[in-house]
């Protein structure tokens, strides 16, 4: 399991194992109201990839990241 510190490098990442795998592969985001963190998940079953955050700003990331993976999702055939 590889926790990430910095957006770009898990945002980047995330985008290389679901272009590996793209059938496997499995995208969670879970948020603890209670600590005000929000932790984003992305597996194969094999490689499992995870960043933690409290920052408002990755809300905005996250959106942009899930944007790009809807789209590649809805392309692929």
């Amino acid at each position: 399991m590889t926790y990430f510190t910095s957006w770009d490098e898990f945002a980047r990442a995330v985008e290389e194992l679901y272009a590996g795998k793209p059938q496997k592969c499995r995208f969670v985001v879970k948020y603890d109201h209670k600590k005000g963190k929000m932790v984003l998940k992305m597996t194969d079953d094999v490689k499992c990839l995870q960043y933690g955050t409290d920052q408002l700003q990755d809300v905005k990331r996250l959106e942009k990241l899930t944007g790009s993976l809807m789209r590649s999702i809805t392309t692929e055939k």
